[in-house]
């Protein structure tokens, strides 16, 4: 599969990821670990597949925009909303020191900690619950993906974000959405709206009603 995974790095370098940290990320992190057997021949294609419980895995090429953004150094403590099949999860075990990563549905979970477990990430925390309240435990973090479309930028996570830290989300409508990034400077938020986007619904107390 190193042949393929290569390929998806110099995709996503052609799409416009630039970062070598990100790019790195990637080249260790084999796709294919996180998808169900019977799509594993499209594992490295740049496209959402999907990973059971109504849900996918997003195509790499926005995991690497999402990942680029945030302009990580290498330090950061960062709190991950939506595990899903864990896969952002471990490109973000290569990207910073500590990651924190919560999902809603127990079944999702317990494949993704499998895969995470297997393939030795040893910095990633993981919990079952609603990513809406975010996981006050370990505030605040210098940075904050929530991987699903929600109306709002759900308050606890600004709570939960440490100074100069930045929150990806996306915000809108169940169907499109605004990928938004929110930094904190003292007690003020600085919101900039950045690319129009398409995720499945963030669904929790601060989110969509399931």
């Amino acid at each position: 599969m190193r042949g393929p995974r290569q390929r998806l790095v110099e995709t996503l370098r052609e799409k416009g990821v630039s970062d070598l940290a990100v790019l790195r990320a990637f080249d260790l992190t084999p796709r294919h670990a996180f998808v169900p057997t019977g799509i594993r021949h499209r594992a490295y294609d740049d496209t959402a597949l999907p990973i059971g419980n109504g849900q996918t895995i997003s195509q790499p090429s926005i995991h690497g925009r999402y990942l680029q953004l945030l302009r990580l150094g290498g330090r950061e403590r960062v709190l991950e909303i939506g595990t899903g099949s864990g896969y952002q999860t471990v490109l973000l075990s290569h990207l910073v020191d500590q990651v924190f990563s919560v999902e809603r549905v127990a079944a999702l979970m317990d494949t993704a900690r499998e895969t995470i477990r297997a393939l030795d990430a040893k910095n990633v925390s993981l919990l079952v619950g609603d990513g809406t309240v975010g996981w006050r435990d370990y505030a605040p973090y210098d940075a904050i993906l929530v991987s699903a479309a929600s109306p709002d930028v759900p308050a606890p996570l600004l709570d939960q974000l440490g100074e100069g830290g930045r929150l990806l989300v996306p915000v809108g409508g169940r169907a499109e959405q605004t990928l938004v990034m929110v930094t904190r400077t003292g007690t003020s938020f600085e919101r900039q709206d950045l690319d129009a986007v398409r995720f499945v619904p963030l669904l929790g107390r601060h989110g969509w009603t399931p």
